[in-house]
């Protein structure tokens, strides 16, 4: 960790650099809540999916018991477990941030639809935990559940809209921080990340990699990491969102990614990735997790990334 200097210096201006929506991930819409899937006797025009993540559980519950249950790579799972009319998923680190597993359940009782399949993706950093598959109506509870769950939703988007309003409609630089209370006695705090390693494979390589904390009077305050980031690949690279996640699997979430911006086969491109942090916030190691607005294109894993 070292004090308020020409790098740190520097990270004030990436503090307050605009960013723009991550919004082009070619990846499902992963729900917060209870996730809930209507069949029908015809046949469905899209295969749900559903977002996972290595070593966390995914519990599906049915409105009638299971005959048994297909999975494509069973063997890459550390847990498939089908009990009456519930099935638990835990899908193991073998495998990989974008890849698509088709699950096929088959019905006891052999009302129409017979069987249901639905597709797991693993998502590089959200997972729906719980899902419910009904091949009737929803019950007045449900329905009650999942409005309560939307305007909850909606009020958060509500107000972190206003966040971003407010900050916007202000000064830029210093005045921007001040402003908005970013900054308290200690400035901006930044740490060179010499211990950062990628992942064998990774067609992107990050360098020069320095992290950084503001944190204001009233304990309000954000992280980023600044990186070099090299395409060793044959085709253009955009990022399009990032994730910080944990040892324990957690999740930091609400991250932007600047700039937005194709990095061409062989050249690099400085990438912020900026994240809302309290001063308790964002402590430990992370992985630093990119991924790409290009069907099928690979992301970033970066391990060892801490704040100061």
């Amino acid at each position: 960790m070292f004090a308020l200097s020409s790098s740190a210096l520097l990270g004030l201006v990436l503090l307050t650099a605009p960013v723009e929506a991550t919004e082009r991930v070619p990846l499902p819409a992963c729900e917060a809540g209870t996730r809930y899937i209507e069949l029908t006797a015809d046949t469905p025009s899209k295969t749900p999916e559903v977002c996972i993540r290595p070593e966390l559980s995914l519990t599906v519950f049915f409105d009638a018991k299971l005959a048994r249950v297909d999975v494509e790579g069973r063997e890459r799972f550390r847990r498939v477990k089908l009990v009456d009319d519930t099935l638990t998923l835990v899908a193991s680190e073998a495998l990989n941030d974008g890849e698509r597993v088709p699950v096929t359940v088959y019905f006891e009782d052999g009302a129409a639809p017979t069987s249901a399949t639905f597709v797991l993706v693993v998502h590089p950093s959200q997972a729906e935990r719980q899902v419910e598959v009904l091949r009737h109506e929803r019950t007045v509870a449900s329905l009650r559940q999942g409005e309560q769950q939307a305007r909850a939703e909606a009020q958060q988007c509500r107000e972190e809209k206003e966040r971003l309003q407010a900050e916007c409609s202000g000064q830029g630089g210093l005045t921007s921080l001040i402003a908005n209370g970013w900054l308290g006695e200690t400035g901006v705090v930044a740490r060179w990340l010499k211990a950062v390693t990628s992942r064998p494979g990774d067609s992107l390589a990050a360098k020069k990699v320095i992290s950084y904390r503001a944190v204001g009077p009233d304990g309000r305050g954000r992280v980023a990491v600044e990186m070099e980031l090299a395409n060793l690949g044959a085709v253009a690279w955009t990022p399009a969102g990032a994730a910080l996640v944990g040892s324990k699997h957690e999740e930091l979430t609400g991250l932007t990614v600047w700039p937005l911006e194709p990095i061409p086969p062989g050249k690099s491109k400085r990438i912020v990735v900026e994240l809302d942090a309290t001063e308790s916030e964002a402590r430990g190691t992370f992985a630093l997790k990119l991924w790409a607005g290009e069907a099928g294109a690979e992301g970033l894993a970066l391990d060892g990334v801490t704040f100061p």
